[in-house]
Parts: structure tokens; C-alpha cells; sequence
């Protein structure tokens, strides 16, 4: 712990992982107790990674590729041009331009499904039986 409070303090701490649960309506804690512990000891809010599913990902990536698309002929036309002021200020315009789709992107957590095991519990017990040989401390 007072090592990972020292990180804490001078910003190196390494991120919690976490996991937004819809039907907890809230965040589950999945890697980095300690870590988040010491910094909220230091009164810091620890650093995190959000794990989470995008909605409809053929959709939002469909979208993302077509104006990946439309975006890719546009570089070379405007280095055909002449280099005048009117073209840089046409380029920026541009990567304005197709920074903003992307970023309307849909990047709102799906709800959390879950599903039945095939095998139900004895499959359940198999599974943590060979996690718990692979990592026998825990």
C-alpha cells in the first residue's frame, strides 16, 4: 500500500480497471483495488480504464469507414493544387471536417447482457477449477 500511495502522489499510478453493470447501475471494480484505495487515501481520484461495449458496433463502424473513405481522396486533391494560403487553410478545414463525424460517433455503454453457461454450473465449476490451477494464489 505505500508504495502504490507514493505512485498515487507523483501521478504514476497505474489505472483501475472498471466495468459499468446496468442492472447494478453503477461501476464494478475489476483490477486495481489497491491502487484505487491508495489514491483516494490521498485524496486523488485514481487514474481508470472503462471497459464497455459500443452499441450497434456495425453501425458506428460502418459509418466511420465511409468517411474514412470520402476522406482519403481528399489529401491528394488538394496537393495537386498550387500551395497558396487558401489551400492550408482548406486542409484544416477539412481534418475539422472529418474529425467531426468521428467524434459523433455512438460512444454511450450498451446495456450489460449476460448468458446462460452451456453446461450450467458444473461447466461454471470446470472453468474455475483450471483458473484457479493456473493461478493457484489466488
Amino acid at each position: 500500500m505505500k508504495a502504490h500511495r507514493k505512485h498515487a502522489r507523483a501521478g504514476t499510478l497505474a489505472p483501475v480497471l472498471l466495468w459499468w453493470v446496468t442492472a447494478l447501475d453503477g461501476w464494478l471494480l475489476l483490477d486495481g483495488h489497491d491502487r484505487a484505495v491508495a489514491a483516494l487515501a490521498e485524496e486523488l481520484t485514481p487514474p481508470c480504464v472503462v471497459l464497455t461495449r459500443v452499441p450497434e458496433e456495425e453501425d458506428w463502424r460502418r459509418t466511420a469507414d465511409e468517411v474514412t473513405d470520402s476522406h482519403a481522396s481528399r489529401p491528394a486533391r488538394l496537393a495537386a493544387r498550387p500551395a497558396t494560403p487558401g489551400v492550408e487553410r482548406q486542409r484544416e478545414t477539412m481534418l475539422r471536417a472529418y474529425a467531426d463525424p468521428l467524434s459523433s460517433l455512438p460512444c454511450e455503454p450498451a446495456r450489460t447482457y449476460s448468458w446462460p453457461l452451456p453446461g450450467g454450473a458444473p461447466a461454471w465449476d470446470a472453468l474455475t477449477a483450471a483458473a484457479m490451477f493456473q493461478f493457484p494464489r489466488d
